[in-house]
């Protein structure tokens, strides 16, 4: 393993900002809003800001307190960083960010996980974090071959872990992350004392009769999959199908990279738009990540990969299309945090039937896809409740 510490070229910086100042808008029509994709005067403002006011070097140096290494599993390169908490009781804990998220997903829960007697809480709710990149994403990328699927990037953190000398840990995570963190509780049951997730996908089998009887709330949550499913899913069927074709324009057009991932921040939110509930400056540092690596077309990738896993994984000998995805039996507990904004809301029915192990269960009244940036004290307090309940059995 090698210390890593970010630092960008300044001529890097000098070429975004000329790109930047010559960007080749788009005009849009009047009167609709966000309906038809991100409006030409907000994204405006966002870029003029990106210009005038935010400061990667500021960014950086946040991102450098984090201790920083980089190391090779299976092939490819994995960034991490690795903080870990002053209490000597802590109990590892690997977060996994999604798309399109990043490690800078976490930076505001850092502090308070692995100190929480600074931020009020008790020492016996700390954690040692590990927070990697997932292969492809950020300072992971780019890939060098294909294939890194759910599980392969699973096992990655299981040998990450094995590495780190952790013998018993948690995994959480939120979008990728979510299917990731299951895989690791799969893979390594024996040293994973629980998996928590925000962002559990479930989905209905087809059978009419799991969904009779189901309420009011969860029958708004089936409406919800099925507009998402309708109307905002376009990004994940292409990425899933022609990842690189796309990857062309990302990787050519910073306020194209912008509009691309600040959509999904404005979908996935609980807000009007996404910099109030999230910080202006955050959100541009989570989007300098894939444009300074050039990690648009390897982090799509995944979307790929999973839908040929999903296939694989439904077809039966002959050849024919099963009716539902199941994930792999999970044995350790699991923990879910509900967020009424994400893009998929999951039914605790249809959850349940998937994953017997729930032990813990949260429905809260706020926040979206991006909690640790959203909500962060409702996460940590979530992930202090879940690991709490199973620190004494570890």
């Amino acid at each position: 393993m090698q210390p890593f510490t970010i630092n960008i070229r300044q001529t890097e910086l000098d070429d975004l900002r000329r790109r930047l100042a010559q960007t080749r808008w788009s005009p849009d029509l009047p009167e609709t809003g966000w309906a038809r994709g991100v409006p030409l005067a907000y994204l405006k403002e966002l870029v003029a800001h990106w210009l005038t006011s935010y400061d990667w070097r500021l960014a950086e140096s946040q991102l450098n307190r984090l201790p920083q290494f980089t190391t090779t599993i299976d092939g490819a390169n994995v960034h991490f960083a690795h903080v870990r908490s002053p209490e000597p009781d802590a109990l590892p804990l690997i977060l996994t960010h999604g798309w399109p998220g990043s490690v800078a997903e976490f930076l505001n829960v850092v502090g308070p996980l692995t100190n929480p007697v600074a931020y009020g809480g008790s020492a016996s709710d700390a954690f040692h974090l590990v927070i990697p990149s997932i292969p492809g994403f950020g300072f992971s990328g780019p890939l060098s071959a294909p294939g890194w699927s759910v599980d392969r990037v699973g096992a990655a953190w299981v040998e990450l872990m094995r590495r780190l000398g952790y013998e018993r840990y948690g995994a959480q995570g939120g979008d990728f992350g979510s299917p990731i963190s299951l895989a690791v509780g799969r893979l390594d049951p024996e040293r994973v004392v629980g998996v928590h997730c925000n962002m559990l996908t479930v989905f209905p089998s087809g059978d009419p009769a799991e969904l009779a009887g189901l309420g009011e709330q969860d029958m708004a949550r089936l409406g919800r999959l099925a507009s998402f499913d309708a109307d905002g899913s376009g990004y994940r069927k292409l990425l899933s199908t022609r990842p690189q074709t796309v990857s062309y324009a990302l990787n050519d057009s910073p306020a194209g990279q912008l509009a691309w991932i600040v959509e999904r921040f404005k979908e996935w939110t609980d807000a009007e738009l996404p910099d109030e509930v999230i910080d202006r400056d955050l959100l541009l540092t989570n989007v300098m990540i894939y444009w300074l690596t050039n990690t648009a077309g390897s982090s799509a990738q995944m979307y790929r990969e999973v839908t040929e896993e999903q296939r694989k994984a439904t077809e039966d000998p002959n050849g024919e299309m099963l009716s539902g995805y199941r994930e792999q039996p999970l044995t350790v507990p699991l923990g879910v945090a509900v967020f009424p904004q994400d893009c998929i809301v999951p039914i605790r029915r249809l959850a349940d039937r998937d994953f017997p192990t729930i032990t813990h269960w949260s429905e809260f009244d706020r926040g979206g896809h991006f909690p640790a940036m959203e909500v962060p004290e409702l996460f940590v307090g979530d992930l202090r409740t879940f690991f709490g309940s199973l620190r004494d059995a570890s």
